[in-house]
């Protein structure tokens, strides 16, 4: 049975996935490796997208709707007496060099951009990031041409940028996803014992990385249709640990000798 056969009968067949259990550690191994590449794809595409647009929209912006700045001793200086606000095609550049807003203003406009007073926004599938102007070099002086250099020069890079910025998060989902299974694994153990099964870890381990696919999966989806899931950690951990659970129930108790 190949990975994406196994990957169809994790999705609804705890048998299958009790059977799974006496294969070789290495095919779980390559198995969670394409769940973290399903669980990537999304995330990239989306960021990668956002994030052109957003070069792009910026550049244009910095040239015609937003005045001379400078960022000099931790803040931004400008001409502007009001914060300037922005969208086009879903992308929100905010622009503020009062002081009047703050980033979690920023962070509720949805995916956006942001320069403020002491610090600048990037807010990518609700998640906020922010770096303050204080980190910068002192004496550092900063204009908006230069900011505008650097997009053309980031612009230049994203053959490059992309791809890295893909392996590097395959890598994190990747570690992520084998810590989860080796801890449900040890979940794994405990219900063995509950359910009075002869299974090793190696057996729950083996389970576990094909228990995950649910949850993986359905995540995956909800990312693509850019749906928020409330609670997701906890949602994920019950789902696991219930098809574990349902996997396990599967196994053969040990028949009890007279």
């Amino acid at each position: 049975m190949n990975l994406f056969m196994q990957l169809w009968k994790s999705l609804y067949s705890p048998k299958d996935i009790a059977r799974f259990r006496f294969q070789k550690i290495g095919r779980s191994i390559l198995y969670i490796f394409l769940l973290s590449l399903i669980t990537s794809l999304p995330t990239t595409y989306y960021f990668t997208t956002n994030f052109i647009e957003g070069t792009r929209y910026t550049g244009g912006l910095l040239q015609n709707d937003i005045p001379s700045f400078t960022i000099e001793n931790g803040s931004l200086h400008s001409s502007a007496s009001e914060p300037i606000v922005m969208n086009e095609q879903g992308l929100t550049i905010v622009f503020d060099s009062t002081g009047k807003m703050t980033k979690e203003e920023v962070e509720r406009l949805g995916t956006a951009i942001g320069l403020l007073k002491h610090e600048a926004v990037l807010v990518t599938n609700s998640q906020l990031q922010s770096y303050n102007y204080s980190m910068f070099p002192q004496d550092t002086k900063l204009t908006d041409q230069d900011v505008h250099s650097f997009i053309q020069t980031v612009q230049s890079l994203l053959p490059v940028l992309i791809p890295l910025a893909f392996l590097f998060l395959y890598i994190f989902t990747s570690a992520s996803k084998f810590i989860g299974v080796c801890v449900l694994a040890f979940i794994g153990l405990i219900l063995k014992g509950t359910l009075d099964k002869k299974i090793s870890y190696r057996h729950t381990w083996v389970m576990s990385a094909y228990s995950i696919t649910l949850s993986t999966i359905f995540f995956a989806i909800m990312e693509m249709m850019h749906t928020a899931v409330p609670y997701a950690p906890f949602l994920h951990w019950f789902v696991s640990i219930t098809v574990l659970f349902l996997a396990i129930r599967e196994i053969p108790s040990p028949k009890a000798h007279d």
